[in-house]
């Protein structure tokens, strides 16, 4: 009987192995998908899906990737040729695209890739290394996409949508998407002054981005994408862009006259580590030039023989004056041809002077 009972559970356990070893075979016999399977209804999209597709569809078409090649000694690595690439997109129709001059600068043999696929060269219109914006324009013109709408980055507010559109990497007609994360940065240029107001998002932006376009939930340009803060090169989440109302303005110069009038009045301010170090809060003015504004309205630079300070340029027109971009802020605003006001202390006195703002890229 023992016996009997042993056998029994024997069986039942080598059954047991059985079918976990079969198992796998059962399962592909029985269950396995070999055909295609059904297509569940997906439903309507979310509101936000449906904007993120109509803005990619209705502004794309207007962005190109732009490429060239460096120009100077360093073009050159071996048999190979550097190449400089970007984004940019159609500004008018007569085909003018905007980008970054960082992007065209001392590049030659431009090449335009249109989202249509169609390759063309371009030719340099003008660029503004102060704004760090440059314009190309197609040298063959087919059928152009229509301009991007222009929007205003005067009333834009943190957490709004923002929309990148541009050539990461190479990678032509990429939509990344985030928030405007911050207003009023400031923006270093290769051409040594600041960019004042510059949007920040964390729209994802990388190299091949510079140039592009930065869009509000509208698909109205508010910005232009031109540089990331990143250690590693790549994408951080920190992204800035030019706002569109300083773009908006300089263009139109770049476009007519192929370069930007620079408002100024004639100084040479001291380096900002320098009043720093003084102690002194404002534009500490070292020298006038010969004949400018600032020479005939009396204000006065070092005098380096005494080894004392003259002005020191504290306000314009009302508005507190820390360093010198705060000061090129207020001078693009009054514009050139008209004056502004000037706050200068001088040792233990504060006067007002009002001052012609020039071109004074005439006479750099």
């Amino acid at each position: 009987m023992r016996d009997r009972f042993l056998r029994a559970v024997l069986l039942v356990l080598l059954a047991l192995v059985l079918v976990v070893l079969a198992r796998p075979y059962i399962d592909q016999a029985l269950f396995a998908a070999k055909t295609p399977r059904p297509i569940e209804a997906r439903g309507n999209l979310a509101d936000i899906e449906k904007l993120n597709i109509e803005i990619f569809q209705r502004a794309s078409p207007s962005v190109v990737q732009i490429a060239g090649v460096a120009g100077g000694p360093s073009a050159q690595f071996g048999n190979q040729q550097e190449v400089k690439s970007g984004s940019g997109f159609v500004w008018d129709q007569a085909g003018n695209v905007v980008t970054n001059n960082h992007v065209v600068e001392n590049a030659q043999n431009l090449q335009v890739r249109l989202a249509s696929g169609q390759v063309t060269r371009a030719s340099v219109v003008g660029t503004a290394p102060n704004y760090d914006l440059g314009v190309i324009r197609l040298n063959s013109l087919g059928a152009l996409p229509p301009p991007l709408a222009i929007g205003s980055s005067a009333d834009l507010k943190v957490g709004q949508l923002a929309y990148a559109i541009g050539n990461p990497f190479g990678l032509d007609q990429t939509l990344t998407t985030g928030v405007i994360s911050a207003l009023k940065r400031r923006l270093p240029t290769s051409g040594g002054r600041e960019i004042v107001g510059a949007i920040q998002t964390d729209a994802p932006i990388n190299p091949g981005n510079s140039g592009g376009p930065l869009l509000d939930s509208a698909g109205r340009l508010i910005g232009v994408n031109t540089a990331i803060f990143s250690p590693s090169g790549s994408n951080a989440g920190v992204g800035f862009a030019i706002p569109v109302d300083v773009v908006n303005r300089i263009i139109p110069e770049l476009i007519s006259k192929g370069k930007v009038a620079t408002p100024g009045i004639g100084i040479e301010a001291a380096n900002e580590a320098i009043a720093a170090r003084l102690g002194v809060d404002g534009v500490i003015v070292m020298r006038t030039v010969p004949g400018s504004p600032a020479q005939n309205a009396g204000i006065r630079g070092v005098d380096l023989n005494a080894d004392t300070l003259g002005d020191v340029i504290v306000a314009a027109n009302g508005t507190p004056v820390h360093k010198l971009s705060d000061l090129v802020d207020q001078l693009e605003k009054v514009g050139i041809g008209q004056k502004v006001q000037l706050t200068l202390q001088r040792g233990n006195q504060t006067r007002t002077a009002d001052v012609d703002v020039v071109d004074i890229s005439r006479t750099s």
